[in-house]
């Protein structure tokens, strides 16, 4: 089966020079898709339940099915038909994947609204910090820029769907229950890298929780200078309170619109 469908990934595996960041590429892809996803997700914050749901799953579905052909393209491209554990896809920015499948099945409540809220204060703010600092999506082959720049600004859209259609992401009770979601994970992702690097003796750093060193920038220097151990609960309050800004400013926005609207 893997000899059939090699040939494949092998014609489309065009090599490019890694564009530049705040290159041109960088620039018009980051400044057009912010729009585009600004835009669309503002039409579409009032449709009814079951298209928002259609939405979400689509969004799931096509993320789901590009993480296939990004795992194959992995494996006989970059590896050489050797499978690399670091490609697993469990990173911050691969949750909206299985979530997004997930949730139009939920009915409306508290688990619901725990999942959508994570996707609007914790994928949003990786999805928009990934073009803030390009270094993840610029990459020597089409494939994989094209893959990641548009998996990283679909994250921007969900998250700013989400919150334009208020499943979450606009209320205290969602900033706590969206950050117990990222500690839970945070805990299952460094089981996982334990586990394959322990167990199998691979290198795996989902979440960048350790036991690795973190390979994101400021954090890569924490790990080399105090260790993995001292670099991981630095790394995630950093990011707890990144999403608590992004959840200031969504609740900000929010109530100068309620004042501002006639009564």
């Amino acid at each position: 089966m893997l000899e059939i469908i090699e040939p494949f990934f092998r014609a489309i595996a065009w090599p490019m020079e890694p564009p530049r960041a705040y290159g041109a590429f960088h620039i018009l892809f980051t400044v057009t898709g912010f729009f585009v996803c600004g835009f669309s997700a503002w039409k579409l914050r009032n449709i009814g339940s079951k298209a928002f749901g259609c939405i979400l799953f689509f969004c799931g579905l096509f993320l789901s099915l590009s993480e296939v052909l990004k795992q194959f393209f992995c494996y006989f491209i970059i590896m050489d038909c050797c499978y690399s554990w670091g490609d697993f896809p469990f990173q911050l920015c691969s949750i909206p994947m299985y979530l997004c499948l997930i949730v139009p099945w939920l009915k409306p409540g508290n688990l619901q609204r725990s999942m959508c809220s994570f996707m609007v204060l914790y994928n949003l703010l990786g999805g928009a910090i990934s073009f803030a600092e390009p270094s993840g999506l610029l990459h020597g082959y089409w494939f994989l820029t094209l893959h990641a720049c548009i998996w990283h600004m679909l994250l921007v859209f969900i998250g700013l769907f989400l919150c334009f259609c208020k499943r979450g992401g606009n209320l205290k009770s969602d900033y706590w229950s969206a950050t117990y979601t990222f500690l839970a994970l945070c805990g299952i992702a460094f089981g996982l890298n334990c586990l394959v690097q322990f167990g199998l003796g691979k290198d795996m750093n989902m979440f960048f929780v350790g036991p690795g060193d973190s390979p994101i920038i400021v954090f890569k220097q924490f790990s080399q200078w105090f260790g993995w151990y001292i670099n991981t609960p630095i790394y995630i309050l950093a990011v707890c309170l990144g999403a608590y800004l992004i959840f200031l400013l969504i609740h900000r926005i929010q109530s100068r619109v309620q004042t501002a609207a006639p009564k």
